[in-house]
């Protein structure tokens, strides 16, 4: 089969306006839309917009709490409602997307996430509370991500680990750019006034930024990687029907729930450990600790996407998965000395924000390129599980036991558990499907 590049190819003719200078030497604007790096770089900026309402969600707990009454438990319903739509209804948001391009959804996606804000700026209830920030954040983020990740997946099959990672890593370490800004707005003029304006500015931001976005040429997405095997393309109706797709949703529940336990419960038990106040390096401690998070966050996407990508997904995975039990475990230990705890929050979430890129990328390497978006967003839907055994479920365990341990206790078990399932429970039962799968690139519903 002939292989057609993803870049577009700029004619060997010299630019007939510009004199003694050719195409090769100044790429004409419109080919230079159409690279796959332009598309990624407009990935990130779309990830960058949507991170802040998971991100720096830790910052509204307790002001909003106060706010508007209720129990630790209640309030991070909302949490979990961004997540449980952002992850649930990806499976129909892929699909969308496949179906009308990712300029349109994602310009919507991305005027909804900002509305949230705006609107959730003005609530006076929980339950209005839920509505917007956490209904329509939920709507907007998840189809500006699972789009995101679908766009990316089918512009670079040869490079999927890195691709993935770098768009993630927009996810994971945007909200870095507004933690200490957005906590300064809340400290001197409340919550309602950081989300009116922040939201409002992502919006339009997201919005504008999707209007370069381009699905790559439809024949090239079905190339298989160079060097790499020439999988059929599955459809999700088949996937669902395979033990590969299962195990894969089991772990990613497992390790959702571990990182999002973290992001949603941060503010609450750096409280109870007796941190709330504590300042380190001239910088109170919970931002300082958040904003390394970002960077962490953000770094391993790409890092292990790219170690991925010459190593193995699974060999990655055990690597990476068991860091974030040893360093979720030594965070435990050390909780009370506040250098400590920083540095360690900041390599549980390099131990934990890589499976936004292995998940996806092992996903197509497994069941191919054409159906990439509705495909992850199935898959995707394990970050909602994991939502909610990480949000209300966690919290409610802490809540009956009056200790943070045994919260931390069962993440740890967790991340060994993924750990050793990547390498003895994933790897074989891959080898095996790929094995059956060495046939030319086709549609299968």
């Amino acid at each position: 089969m002939e292989r057609r590049s993803l870049v577009a190819t700029v004619p060997a003719s010299p630019i007939t306006d510009v004199p003694g200078r050719t195409a090769a030497a100044v790429p004409a604007f419109a080919s230079l839309l159409d690279s796959r790096g332009w598309q990624l770089a407009i990935g990130v900026v779309s990830m960058v917009m949507i991170a802040s309402p998971q991100y720096v969600w830790a910052l509204f707990v307790r002001p909003v709490n106060q706010a508007l009454g209720g129990t630790l438990a209640q309030t991070q319903v909302t949490f979990s409602v961004l997540i449980v739509l952002q992850t649930f209804l990806a499976p129909a948001q892929g699909l969308l997307v496949d179906r009308f391009g990712p300029r349109l959804l994602l310009s919507i996606g991305a005027a909804l996430s900002g509305l949230s804000w705006v609107l959730a700026s003005q609530a006076s209830s929980l339950t209005a509370f839920y509505l917007t920030y956490g209904v329509l954040g939920g709507l907007g983020t998840g189809i500006v991500y699972v789009g995101v990740v679908g766009h990316v997946v089918q512009w670079f099959p040869d490079r999927r680990g890195l691709a993935t990672g770098l768009v993630a890593a927009g996810y994971g370490m945007g909200a870095l750019l507004f933690t200490f800004p957005i906590a300064n707005v809340i400290a001197e003029t409340g919550y309602r006034t950081a989300m009116w304006s922040f939201g409002l500015a992502f919006g339009l931001v997201g919005a504008l930024a999707a209007q370069w976005l381009r699905r790559p040429d439809e024949d090239s997405a079905q190339d298989p990687p160079a060097g790499g095997p020439n999988v059929a393309s599955v459809g999700p109706g088949r996937m669902l029907r395979t033990p590969v797709f299962w195990l894969l949703f089991v772990m990613m529940t497992m390790m959702s729930t571990s990182g999002l336990m973290v992001t949603s419960q941060m503010g609450a038990f750096t409280a109870d450990f007796g941190m709330a106040t504590t300042v380190l390096w001239g910088l109170p401690l919970l931002p300082l600790a958040l904003s390394i998070d970002r960077v962490t966050n953000g770094a391993t996407r790409p890092f292990f996407g790219w170690v991925s990508d010459r190593l193995g997904r699974e060999n990655t995975m055990f690597v990476a998965f068991a860091l974030e039990a040893v360093a979720m475990t030594l965070w435990l230990l050390l909780r009370d000395y506040p250098l400590m705890f920083v540095l360690l929050s900041g390599l549980v979430f390099f131990g934990w924000g890589e499976i936004f890129s292995l998940f996806p990328s092992t996903l197509t390497d497994t069941f191919g390129p054409v159906h990439a978006t509705t495909n992850y967003g199935l898959l995707y839907m394990a970050q909602g599980v994991g939502s909610v055994l990480g949000g209300p479920v966690a919290a409610l365990l802490h809540q009956w036991t009056q200790s943070w341990i045994p919260v931390f206790a069962a993440i740890i078990a967790m991340d060994a558990a993924t750990a050793l399932l990547a390498l003895f429970a994933l790897k074989p039962v891959r080898q095996r499907w790929l094995a059956l799968a060495q046939v030319p690139l086709t549609r299968q519903p």
